[in-house]
C-alpha cells in the first residue's frame, strides 16, 4: 500500500473518530457547556475557600482532591495536544505520584506502562450521563473547557480537512486520467477488402486522415492498415478517412480506389469502426491500369506502405509486368479476332457476309458465282444452309428436301435465299426411323452437332426430340426454331456487294 492511500484511510478514520466525538457532544445540553463563567465562578469560590480554610482535615479533602484530579487526568489524556502554555503548566502543577508514567494501581508489582501514547491511539471518550456531565462542568476552569471544545473543533476541523483533500485528490486523479487519456494514441480499426491482397508479401493501404483531435489541433497526415483494416493510431477526435492510393498485390495487382470519404469519432483505444468506416477495392482489368496509377502506389508503398523502398521498388515493377502482359494479351486477342472475323466474312459477285461466331471453325464453305454453300466441318455431303441470290421478279425453288430458312433482300434487285434441311426435325425422325425417305442418316455425334449448330446451341438433341419433335412428327415448332436463329445470327450479316 502506498503512502497515498494509507493517507487517504487515514484521513477517513479521523473524520469518523470526529463525527462520533460531535455525536458524544451533541447529547450533552448547551447549558452544561455554557462559556458564561459568572456561573461557574460562583460555585467555585466556596469550594476554593473550604480547601484554604480547612488545609487539616488531610483525611477527606486529599481524597476528593485526588478523584478530582483523576478526573482531570482523564479529561486531560482526551485533550489533543497541544503547544500552548496552559497545558504545560496543568502537567507540571500535577503531584509526583501521578506522573504519566507511574505504577498503574491494582498491579502490585507489575512493570511500568507508559502511558505517554500516541494521539491516534487513544479511544474517543464514552458518553457521560448527565450527573458525571454536571460534575465535570463544576470542577472544570474556563479555561480548560475552552480548552478541550477548542480542541474538539480542531479535530474537526483536522479531520474534514483530510476528508476534503481526499476526496479533492481523487476528483483530481480522474480528471488527470482523462486528460491523460485525450493525449493517449488510440488504435482503431476500419474495414477494407480488396481480394487477393497480402500486406506481409505486398504494400499496406495508404489511407488520407484529416481533422481535429480533443486538443483542438488539426490533423493531416496519411496513415497505413493492412488487409484487416488494422494499423491506424489516432488521439481522440473527429475525422474524415479516405483511400489514397492503390496498394500493390505480391504479384503486381494494382486496385481501383474508391473515392468516398467517411467521417469517424475516435473515442477508445481498441475501438472498431468497420461498420461507419468500409472501402472496397475492386481489380480492374489488369490491361486498363495506367502508368499514374502505378507511380502513386509505388510512391505511398515507398513512404510507409512497404517494408523498404527496395520492396516499394519491386512491387513497381511486377505492377508493371502485370500490365505489360496484359496489354499484350489483349493486343493478341484482338489480332486473332481481326484475323478469324477476316476468315468468317465471305463474298460472292453480288453479295458479301459473315459467319456467325457460333459456327466459326466448325463449318466449311464453297462457293460457285452467286450460290454460297455452308457445310458441316470434313462433311461438304452434309450441307447446313445455301445461299442464292435470284432477281426480283423471279421465283426460288429449293433443292429436294431443303427448306426455305428465310431470305434478305439486297436492294438492289436481287434478293437471296436461304434453304437447307430442317435438322431439328429431320434428325430425330431419322434416328428414330420414323422418316419413309430420309436424306441421310447421321452417327449421334453427327445429329446433335447439327441440332447445336441450327438452333445456335438454344436447345439440346434430347429436348428437341423429347419435347418439339415427340411422337406425332410435326416438325412446324423445329422449323420455327431453326428459322428464327437463322433470321437472328445470319440473314442480317448478308449485304449487297460494294
Amino acid at each position: 500500500m502506498n503512502d497515498e492511500t494509507m493517507g487517504q484511510e487515514d484521513a477517513a478514520q479521523d473524520a469518523e473518530a470526529c463525527a462520533e466525538a460531535l455525536e458524544s457532544l451533541d447529547r450533552i445540553s448547551l447549558d452544561e457547556i455554557a462559556f458564561d463563567d459568572s456561573g461557574v465562578d460562583v460555585q467555585d469560590e466556596p469550594e476554593t475557600e473550604a480547601q484554604s480554610d480547612d488545609q487539616d482535615a488531610g483525611d477527606v479533602e486529599p481524597a476528593e482532591d485526588e478523584a478530582d484530579h483523576e478526573d482531570a487526568e482523564s479529561e486531560a489524556g482526551n485533550q489533543p495536544e497541544s503547544d500552548t502554555g496552559e497545558e504545560t503548566v496543568l502537567l507540571d502543577s500535577l503531584p509526583a505520584e501521578d506522573s504519566l508514567t507511574r505504577e498503574l494501581p491494582g498491579l502490585g508489582s507489575a512493570p511500568a506502562v507508559d502511558e505517554t501514547i500516541a494521539m491516534g491511539d487513544i479511544p474517543l471518550p464514552s458518553v457521560p450521563s448527565a450527573h458525571e456531565a454536571e460534575v465535570r462542568h463544576r470542577k472544570m476552569s474556563p479555561k480548560r473547557r475552552n480548552l478541550m471544545v477548542a480542541g474538539i473543533v480542531a479535530v474537526a476541523l483536522v479531520a474534514g480537512g483530510a476528508g476534503y483533500a481526499a476526496w479533492n485528490g481523487y476528483q483530481q486523479e480522474q480528471a488527470a486520467a482523462v486528460a491523460a487519456n485525450a493525449h493517449t494514441m488510440m488504435s482503431v480499426q476500419i474495414g477494407v477488402h480488396a481480394a487477393g491482397l497480402d500486406c506481409s508479401t505486398g504494400s499496406k493501404i495508404p489511407v488520407q486522415v484529416s481533422g481535429q483531435d480533443s486538443d483542438g489541433s488539426s490533423v493531416s497526415e496519411t496513415l497505413y492498415v493492412d488487409e484487416h483494416g488494422r494499423g491506424i493510431k489516432l488521439l481522440p477526435g473527429d475525422y474524415t478517412l479516405s483511400i489514397a492510393a492503390s496498394p500493390i498485390a505480391a504479384d503486381g495487382t494494382i486496385y481501383t480506389v474508391p473515392t468516398t470519404k467517411t467521417q469517424v469519432t475516435v473515442k477508445s483505444d481498441e475501438q472498431d469502426l468497420s461498420a461507419q468506416a468500409t472501402f472496397k477495392l475492386k481489380v480492374p482489368s489488369a490491361d486498363t491500369v495506367t502508368d499514374d496509377q502505378i507511380d502513386a502506389a509505388a510512391k505511398y508503398a515507398e513512404e510507409g506502405g512497404a517494408s523498404s523502398a527496395a520492396t516499394a521498388k519491386v512491387l513497381q515493377q511486377a505492377a508493371t509486368a502485370r500490365r505489360d502482359a496484359a496489354v499484350n494479351a489483349v493486343s493478341a486477342q484482338k489480332a486473332q479476332a481481326a484475323r478469324d472475323a477476316d476468315a468468317r466474312h465471305k463474298a460472292t459477285d453480288l453479295y458479301q457476309l459473315d459467319i456467325p461466331v457460333e459456327w466459326y471453325g466448325k463449318v466449311e464453305t464453297w462457293q460457285n458465282g452467286s450460290t454460297l454453300c455452308i457445310y458441316l466441318a470434313g462433311d461438304s455431303d452434309t450441307p447446313i444452309v445455301t445461299l442464292v441470290a435470284v432477281r426480283e421478279g423471279e421465283s426460288f425453288t429449293p433443292d429436294e428436301g431443303d427448306t426455305v430458312l428465310g431470305a434478305a433482300n439486297l436492294g438492289n434487285g436481287y434478293t437471296v435465299y436461304a434453304s437447307g434441311p430442317v435438322y431439328p426435325y429431320v434428325v430425330p425422325q431419322t434416328i428414330n426411323g420414323r422418316t419413309q425417305d430420309p436424306v441421310s442418316t447421321y452417327p449421334m455425334d453427327t445429329a446433335i452437332e447439327l441440332v447445336e449448330l441450327t438452333t445456335g446451341n438454344r436447345y439440346t438433341y434430347s429436348q428437341i426430340k423429347n419435347v418439339l419433335v415427340g411422337k406425332d412428327g410435326k416438325a412446324d415448332a423445329a422449323t420455327k426454331l431453326e428459322t428464327d436463329y437463322l433470321a437472328q445470327i445470319l440473314l442480317p450479316s448478308i449485304k449487297a456487294q460494294d
